[in-house]
Order: structure tokens, then C-alpha cells, then sequence
């Protein structure tokens, strides 16, 4: 009986060593799997936790009309994957050189059957430790020891010391209306045309999944009547994805060319209400009785218009019914509870060693940069994952000590390729740790408004720094604005700051601030250079780009970063002495090279003309 006894617990003590992971992710989703592969290529005790039978489930439901938004420009003259990672807008971050959307569709925009493929693809190829049919259904933390216990649908309990939440928003987003019970919604609306023939219909929600719906339907319709909270927001005026796609905007043309569609503003409010009357649908003022009706000739688009179908696409939020008061993660108001409340690092603001990542880590830059989409939150995800190889494994943020006479050229090899800091504008920089005015330590694509606290961010100490950001010209972008109007852009490098495309932006500060504000907001530095903005993306002009750009860093450091040949190395080291040469001069001259060591990863093409721009430029 003792033996028997002994085995018993033997059997429970391994299986609960089993059921117990340093790492715990719920959603085996883009951003979950992009974080599991990063924390897989450490050997990082880790599982994906997926409700469902396949990862990216998501995209088996939605978007209904199966038309992706997401670009996959397959050709874009280059052959650099980092520079091309600015135009493919659906891959995920890894090593295997298949793994790229472009294998999988030649589609612009593909459809997102492609996309349940490809991400089939990157959990097997890969071998993600992704855990199937494994619904959580709550969480909770034990304050004294620290550790989550995650209960699934089996009452099956799992052990982790970090958790991820990596749902994404998929709660649809019901109104506080009275009635809207009544109608459908955009995930159960019917995607066959033929069942809105002749029939008039009003959609309320004007982003992209309500006019994606009324350009389904469109070519059946009788009439398609739109409404929402405010005004209708174009992505290519307001430069945020997430607005109004061009590629879904038939309505806006029925309705300005008088084709019988219609657009107005409802305010999600108690001053409205939807009834059914004679087997009509109606929205009429939350006042009235119903009974009462006005004349037809009084009845103008919303109120009081009889409807076959009205379908709610009022978009998703986040599901906060996984969580007891222990793990509470708290709302953010900010969003109209979108989003879970959490700090610019994506740690949770309440649950210390809770992350959020994907979709619902676009609470820190929500409707500022692309921290929703794949191919911003693809970045953010590896940021993640830097930052909790420093707090639980104490391995420093990836980095590289070049001199400072190297550093012009390293920043216009990464200005010209990056896809990270172009992605995640405003949000991710490249930060430069000036050590002694002679030595830069180089950490890319770090979160910028984590920056005050470096330290625990990083690992790395520091006091003068230059930061790397992607910016859009202060007033070019916005609902309403004329981004197409004459003079919307210069080519003159004296006006570089009144730049309005996307463009390079460099700050310095002697100190570094204790307190980064709000996504967009720099503190105030001690100089910043603004490069000028180019339509191809092109910044390698001698004279308007890399010229600018080394003195700028010449006046940071206080160093002379011209270069010089051999022989005028020598000349100028016997002339004035080895100790009051210039500094070029002193790291690759007595280093036995004359020219900046730039055999970095970039394309031949951009090495070749970078080498010869550092010939020319004395």
C-alpha cells in the first residue's frame, strides 16, 4: 500500500510538473505565435494555449467577405527582405525564408483563406509548442508566490510565472441602443447578396467592416442608408490603418453621385431607439411611442425610414471575462474600454508579470501608428520579447558598439532599410548610448516611450543618447485634411522639418528625459535634425541626406567626423600629433584601414554607393 501510495504521488508530482511553464500564452494567433517563435529561438520554457483546432482561427471567420486590407506588394525593385518588410504587410518574423506571404498569394490584397494557410504553416514549420483545443476559461495569480493558475475548459489547471494575453479583440462590440437585439450583427449577417435584393438597408458603423459589408451588397441593394458616432475617417488622410481602407469605400461614391445611398452621424445614445412595426425595422427617437409616425415627406435618412435590415458593424472589443479580481487588468477609458489598461512596455498597469501582445497591445499607440495590425505588432512582439529576456534571464537588449566616425553611414544603411521604425512610427526608435564621445552602443527598435527607465527596459545604463524615429509632418495628418493639395511636400533639405511624408527624424539629449508623454510627444532635446522627405524612400543624397546627418552628430559629440585618406591621416599625425588628430583618423587610420568598416548587412547596391559617397566626401 506504502509503494502504491509513493507511485500515486510520484504520477501527481509529474503531471503537475508537466502542466507548469515559465512562459504561458493564451492564443495561438499571429502575435502569440510570433512571440512563441522568439521565445522558442532562446529555448525558452514556453506553451501557446489555442480554444481551437487551428492557430489563427480569427481568420476563419473574419473579415466575412474575405478580402484581406493588408498589402502583400510582391515586387518592390529591391531585393533587401528588410527594406521589402515595409510592403508586405501580412508575414510573420522568422528565419525560414518560405515563410513569406508572397509564396502564398499573388493577391494585392489576398483573401484570408491564404492567410488561415500561412499561418498553419508557420506554427508546423516552426514547431511552435502550441496546445489545441484548450479553451482558458479563467486566470488567476497568487499574490504571495507570484505564480498564474490557468483553468481550462476541463477544469485542468496550468502553473506559469509570466503570462501573455494574446486573444486579440473578437467580443463584437454591441451598442448601448434600445433594441439593437433586434438586428444582426456583422458576424452572423448573411455574405450572400442575393438576400438583400431590392431591400432597403442601414448599417450602422462606418468603419471598414461596414463598408466592406455595403460594398457586398451594394450592386442587390434597393438602397444602403450608414450611420455612426461621428464623422467618417479616411486612412489616407489620417495615415492610421485602421481608418477607412480606400479599397472599401464604394459608398462613398453612391452616395456623392447621387445613387440613392446615404451617410449621416447617429450618436451611439438613449436618444434613439430600433423597433419592428408591420415587419419593418425603425429607428426613431428613444422618446417617441412608436405610434406616431410622421408624414412620409417629413422622413429623411435614419429616423423613422422603414428598413428591411439593419446590420450592426460597430467592430470588436476586448473580452475581459477570463480574469478574477486577482488578475483584473482594469479598463482603458481612453479607448471606450477597448483595450485593457497597461504601460507603454506592455506590461499590464495592475497585474505585475502580465504582458498583452497583437492586437490588444495597440492600447499604447491606438490610432497613432500600426500596432494593430500584423505588421506593426509583429515588432512590438519582438520588443516584448528583448524586454523579458532583460527582467527574467538577464540578457542585455541585442546591440553593437561601432565608433562614432562609423556612425553616419550605420544610420543611413538603417534610415534606408528598416522596416520596424517605418512600421511603428512614433512608437519603436533606434537609440544610440554615446559613451565617451567616441563610442555609440546601437539598440534598434525599442519602445520610445519606455525610455525614462532604460535601465530595467534594456539593461544598459545611460546619459547622452540620440534616438531614431519615423515621423509624419505635425499637421498633415487627419479626418478632413487635404493631403493631395499643391505644395504637400518639399524636396529641400533647408526645409526638412515642414516635411510631411513619413521621414527620418534624429534626437539628441545631453540627458536622458526621466518622463517620455504621450506617442508622438518628444520631450524637448537639446538639438534634433529632420531629414528631408522623399517620395522612393531613397535617403542616401550626399549632399541633402549624409552630410546633414554627420554634422548633426558632429555637434552631439563635439567631434570632427569628416573623412580623410591615408596619406592625409599621416599628413595631419605628423603635423599636429597622434592625440589632436581627427577622431576618423584615430579609429580606422591607426586601425591599418582607411575607409569606415561597412561591411554590414545591407544590399550591394547601397554598399557600393555608400562606399563611394565616403570617397567623395573630402
Amino acid at each position: 500500500m506504502a509503494n502504491l501510495l509513493l507511485v500515486l504521488l510520484v504520477l501527481v508530482s509529474f503531471s503537475t510538473l508537466l502542466l507548469s511553464h515559465q512562459y504561458c500564452i493564451i492564443g495561438a494567433g499571429p502575435s502569440g505565435m510570433q512571440l512563441g517563435y522568439f521565445l522558442q529561438t532562446s529555448g525558452r520554457d514556453y506553451v501557446i494555449f489555442e480554444r481551437n483546432s487551428t492557430s489563427g482561427s480569427f481568420f476563419r471567420q473574419y473579415p466575412r467577405h474575405r478580402k484581406l486590407i493588408s498589402i502583400n506588394k510582391r515586387y518592390t525593385g529591391s531585393t533587401n527582405e528588410e527594406f521589402n518588410l515595409r510592403h508586405d504587410w501580412n508575414s510573420l518574423l522568422s528565419h525560414h525564408p518560405d515563410l513569406k506571404m508572397k509564396h502564398y498569394s499573388k493577391d494585392y490584397f489576398p483573401h484570408a483563406d491564404t492567410a488561415v494557410k500561412y499561418f498553419e504553416d508557420f506554427s508546423s514549420k516552426l514547431g511552435l509548442n502550441i496546445q489545441y483545443n484548450t479553451e482558458i476559461k479563467k486566470v488567476k495569480k497568487d499574490l504571495e508566490t507570484g505564480i498564474f493558475t490557468l483553468t481550462d475548459q476541463l477544469g485542468k489547471n496550468y502553473n506559469c510565472q509570466v503570462l501573455i494575453i494574446s486573444t486579440g479583440l473578437w467580443k463584437p462590440h454591441i451598442p448601448e441602443i434600445p433594441g439593437i437585439e433586434l438586428i444582426e450583427g456583422y458576424e452572423n449577417v448573411s455574405v450572400d447578396p442575393d438576400d438583400f435584393i431590392n431591400k432597403a438597408v442601414f448599417i450602422i458603423g462606418r468603419g471598414n467592416a461596414g463598408f466592406e459589408t455595403a460594398a457586398n451588397i451594394v450592386g442587390s441593394a434597393a438602397f444602403i442608408h450608414m450611420a455612426s458616432r461621428s464623422r467618417i475617417k479616411m486612412a489616407y488622410q489620417t495615415h492610421y490603418v485602421g481608418d477607412l481602407r480606400a479599397i472599401n469605400d464604394d459608398l462613398i461614391d453612391t452616395y456623392q453621385l447621387k445613387s440613392l445611398d446615404g451617410q449621416s452621424e447617429i450618436y451611439e445614445s438613449l436618444d434613439s431607439k430600433i423597433i419592428i412595426k408591420d415587419g419593418k425595422y425603425y429607428i426613431i427617437p428613444a422618446s417617441s411611442s412608436g405610434k406616431d409616425f410622421p408624414t412620409d415627406g417629413e422622413v429623411s435618412v435614419g429616423f423613422y425610414f422603414p428598413y428591411d435590415s439593419i446590420i450592426r458593424c460597430t467592430g470588436f472589443k476586448f473580452d475581459y471575462s477570463l480574469f478574477d479580481k486577482s488578475t483584473d487588468p482594469g479598463v482603458d477609458q481612453s479607448s471606450h474600454g477597448k483595450f485593457p489598461l497597461m504601460k507603454s512596455n506592455y506590461e499590464s498597469v495592475l497585474v505585475p508579470d502580465m504582458y498583452f501582445t497583437g492586437v490588444i497591445s495597440h492600447a499604447v499607440d491606438y490610432k497613432k501608428s500600426a500596432g494593430g495590425f500584423i505588421h506593426g505588432f509583429r515588432y512590438t512582439a519582438r520588443a516584448l520579447y528583448r524586454q523579458l529576456e532583460w527582467r527574467y534571464h538577464a540578457v542585455k537588449w541585442p546591440s553593437v558598439r561601432i565608433p562614432v566616425s562609423d556612425l553616419t553611414l550605420y544610420l543611413i544603411k538603417r534610415i534606408n532599410e528598416v522596416s520596424g521604425l517605418y512600421q511603428m512610427f512614433n512608437v519603436l526608435g533606434d537609440l544610440m548610448i554615446i559613451e565617451n564621445n567616441d563610442t555609440v552602443i546601437y539598440l534598434e527598435e525599442v519602445p520610445i516611450q519606455s525610455l525614462g527607465d532604460i535601465k530595467s527596459l534594456t539593461g544598459y545604463d545611460a546619459q547622452q543618447i540620440i534616438i531614431l524615429n519615423f515621423e509624419y509632418g505635425i499637421d498633415y495628418s487627419g479626418p478632413g485634411e487635404d493631403v493631395l493639395r499643391e505644395n504637400r511636400a518639399t524636396g529641400n533639405p533647408v526645409e526638412a522639418d515642414t516635411s510631411n511624408f513619413l521621414h527620418p527624424v534624429l534626437y539628441h539629449y545631453n540627458r536622458l528625459p526621466l518622463q517620455f508623454r504621450e506617442v508622438g510627444v518628444m520631450p524637448k532635446p537639446t538639438s534634433y535634425h529632420h531629414i528631408v522627405e522623399d517620395f522612393l524612400t531613397d535617403w542616401t543624397s550626399r549632399q541633402a541626406d549624409i552630410i546633414p546627418v554627420r554634422r548633426f552628430i558632429e555637434d552631439a559629440v563635439q567631434s570632427d567626423l569628416r573623412s580623410f585618406s591615408t596619406d592625409e591621416c599621416f599628413e595631419l599625425s605628423i603635423l599636429y600629433g597622434t592625440e589632436n588628430i581627427p577622431l576618423y583618423c584615430k579609429q580606422h587610420y591607426f586601425h591599418g584601414t582607411s575607409f569606415p568598416n561597412i561591411n554590414i548587412d545591407m544590399t550591394d547596391a547601397l554598399q557600393r554607393k555608400l562606399k563611394n559617397i565616403v570617397q567623395e566626401l573630402y
